[in-house]
Parts: C-alpha cells; sequence; structure tokens
C-alpha cells in the first residue's frame, strides 16, 4: 500500500475571521486548520478512543511550507493526513492542503508537525502504548514532500 494510499482526508471550514488584511488566510490560522483536522483524524484513527486527546499528546514542533495563498470563501479546505514518523514517545503527522475534490487542484501548504505523548495526571511525558503505536501504522506513511527539508 502506497502512502497516498493511507492519507486520511478531513474537509475544514475557513471562519471570517481567519482572514488577514490582505484577504488571505493568515498564516497562523493555518495551524488552526491542521489542528482541526488533526482532532477530527485521531477520532477514526483510535477507533473514537479519546484516550490520546483525554490524556495528553502535546505539539512539540511544527513545520510549514506555503506554496499558495488561500482567500477566504465558504468551500472548506481538504487537510490531507498520514502519520510520517512513530517513535517512542510520539509521532509526526504530515499534511497537505489542498482544494476539496470537485473544486480545484491547488494545493496551499504542506505541513508536518512532531506530537508528544504526555501525561496530564503527573505533568510527565509518556511512552506509547502497543495499541496507540498499533493504530498509528495503519497510518503511516512517507515524510511530507516539503521542498526544504530542516537539517
Amino acid at each position: 500500500m502506497s502512502s497516498a494510499d493511507r492519507r486520511y482526508a478531513a474537509d475544514v471550514s475557513l471562519r471570517w475571521s481567519d482572514m488577514d488584511a490582505y484577504a488571505h488566510i493568515n498564516n497562523v490560522q493555518f495551524l488552526r486548520l491542521l489542528e482541526d483536522a488533526r482532532v477530527i483524524a485521531f477520532r477514526d484513527w483510535f477507533d473514537q478512543d479519546r484516550s490520546l486527546l483525554d490524556e495528553g499528546v502535546l505539539v512539540s514542533r511544527h513545520e510549514i511550507e506555503y506554496r499558495r495563498p488561500l482567500g477566504f470563501r465558504l468551500e472548506p479546505v481538504r487537510v490531507e493526513m498520514w502519520v510520517s514518523r512513530i517513535g517512542g514517545a510520539g509521532f509526526d503527522v504530515a499534511y497537505i492542503v489542498r482544494d476539496p475534490e470537485g473544486l480545484g487542484t491547488q494545493v496551499y501548504a504542506v505541513a508536518e508537525t512532531e506530537l508528544a505523548l504526555y501525561d496530564f495526571a503527573t505533568a510527565s511525558p509518556r511512552r506509547m502504548r502497543p495499541e496507540e503505536r498499533a493504530s498509528l501504522e495503519e497510518v503511516k506513511g512517507q515524510p511530507a514532500p516539503l521542498r526544504r527539508r530542516r537539517r
């Protein structure tokens, strides 16, 4: 199975307040779009089990390339995502933000988020459980197709 076959897609609506003075979706708001899509994906990836979100998962890094300006519109954007790395206490999620099917073929951003598993009850990082790893393996693919990788 190719990484394209493992992509999960979530359609995320834009908000009027996402727009900046240049009538584009503000670069900071792209991170909100990724977060909204990630929460939708986690519900399906972890079979409705909210323990990952309830127990704790923290963003430790974002990397994003803006490919073209995205103006406000009523139609949502499609956020395709997959797991690009699985570690002992965290994982990375890769994204492509694009037009939804039937609206066009534009890609607006490519991104990757590093997530760390965390236990809010003990205020400390935690290791990944076998069932979490198994869920993530089902949607694991290649690294995000960033043009310029960090060194």
